[in-house]
């Protein structure tokens, strides 16, 4: 199915896409077929971040892959150590999720800041990282929690440390034809003080979830019998770069 290339002039600038083709795979071996079929196209998950790209052509992929009906990829699972969250689980779902705000309640206060409902109601988990937007929600709470990305592509799967998955601007180590398949963060459970902010900072939309999340990780799974050795790393780096940008904005 192809797009039609429509244009509309608004001060000199043209603000639609270019043509592309476009597809609605079922599964997800369906998807990676066709990603793998042009280097050239682009995954659409919730499309957020994308299509106002391809809107001013600061993107123009040859196609379209939209995921958005493979099933499989959304929902979200718990084991009693590890939250699973299907790529295609969106920023609502995450926040309404009893599992994730028992189970990982930062990475629920996290998903409530990020846009309006609407955004939140169509945006997805996946998609977000994939996006690697370092002005996003996600990414640095991510790599605090020492969470693993799945990529899947034509030769598996393989799980990516969070904080190798972020490779600069708006790039990642998802090599051509993979696609996010899930997001797994530690159960850490509810711990006394683990939130992303105060009360009167979460209303005004400026809580910082990642500070909050770094520290309380920091304390409280350094005093347990058996922690999450594979966060405290994480969780180091995140706050000693907190402290470096603090000091520097004085």
């Amino acid at each position: 199915m192809a797009g039609h290339e429509q244009e509309l002039e608004r001060g000199g600038q043209t603000i639609y896409p270019t043509n592309f083709d476009y597809y609605r795979p079922s599964t997800v071996q369906e998807a990676i077929e066709l990603l793998g079929k042009d280097r050239n196209a682009k995954v659409l998950a919730g499309g957020h971040s994308l299509l106002p790209a391809m809107k001013l052509r600061v993107a123009s992929p040859a196609a379209l892959v939209d995921i958005g009906r493979i099933k499989s990829l959304a929902g979200i699972k718990a084991d009693g150590k590890t939250v699973t969250i299907g790529a295609l689980t969106t920023h609502a779902t995450v926040v309404a999720s009893n599992v994730v705000k028992s189970q990982c309640p930062i990475l629920a206060e996290t998903a409530a800041m990020i846009g309006d409902v609407q955004v939140r109601n169509r945006g997805t988990i996946g998609g977000s990282l994939a996006h690697a937007d370092p002005a996003a929600d996600y990414p640095t709470t991510i790599i605090a929690l020492g969470a693993t990305i799945t990529a899947t592509g034509a030769k598996g799967s393989r799980d990516i440390p969070a904080d190798e998955f972020f490779t600069g601007l708006l790039t990642t180590a998802l090599k051509p034809a993979e696609l996010i398949t899930a997001i797994s963060v530690p159960a850490y459970g509810a711990m006394k003080g683990m939130g992303g902010g105060d009360e009167e900072e979460e209303e005004e939309g400026e809580g910082d979830a990642v500070g909050s999340a770094a520290a309380w990780m920091a304390t409280e799974l350094a005093e347990r019998d058996d922690p999450f050795p594979d966060v405290l790393p994480a969780v180091e780096y995140a706050l000693s770069d907190q402290e470096r940008v603090d000091s520097d904005s004085l």
